[in-house]
């Protein structure tokens, strides 16, 4: 199966590093020196990791064959795509992959249809599922353990208990979403990061956001 597991940001210094927006759980195995990666689109590769690094927080990486900035500009905004075993999963029982969350269904408790999972948001404060509803509009659902009541990957399913207000006309739609969490969406594979119900902080920090 194929993940995508870091998109490739701005250039950093004069010597060809760049900044990697990190799509996985596991850099240092996914992303690490010696590893190679298909790219998207897929002219631009494939890439080999020769270093890397963490500065102020971010992942620097050095492509073999990038020696300076302009070499490391052409990269910027490549999607890279590492090969996984689809049946690898997380660590943890109540992590999960965004592949295996993907086209859920989203119901409520009681059945009532809600929508199809169509993307995972990793934002700083928590994850949100992107869910498509019938009429075509999407809503944020915060992946936090008081909203989001049960995950059944065999009948492919999410069963939400949502509060008042949440799924309703007054929600933000998926649309509204700052210019910075649509660009770090990827048009290619799957994005591979391992994602777990978070807290009631999170589902209240997603509302100050939204």
């Amino acid at each position: 199966m194929e993940l995508v597991v870091a998109r490739i940001g701005r250039a950093h210094g004069i010597k060809g590093e760049v900044t990697v927006e990190v799509r996985t759980d596991e850099p240092e195995l996914r992303l690490g020196p010696g590893a190679v990666l298909r790219t998207e689109p897929a002219s631009a590769g494939p890439l080999t990791v020769e270093t890397g690094r963490v500065h102020s927080g971010r992942l620097m990486v050095r492509f073999a064959g990038v020696k300076d900035r302009t070499g490391a500009e052409a990269l910027r905004n490549i999607l890279l795509i590492a090969d996984v075993d689809p049946a690898e999963l997380p660590a943890e029982d109540d992590e999960y992959y965004d592949h295996q969350l993907m086209d859920l269904d989203v119901v409520l408790e009681d059945g009532t249809e809600i929508g199809r999972i169509t993307e995972i948001s990793h934002l700083p404060s928590q994850d949100l599922f992107i869910v498509e509803r019938p009429d075509g509009t999407e809503v944020m659902i915060p992946f936090v353990e008081e909203i989001v009541a049960e995950i059944d990957l065999e009948e492919q399913r999410c069963v939400i208990t949502p509060p008042p207000g949440l799924i309703d006309d007054r929600a933000e739609v998926a649309s509204a979403r700052d210019d910075e969490s649509a660009e770090t969406s990827g048009s290619a594979g799957t994005t591979e990061s391992a994602v777990s119900a978070g807290s009631s902080e999170g589902a209240e920090a997603a509302g100050d956001e939204a």
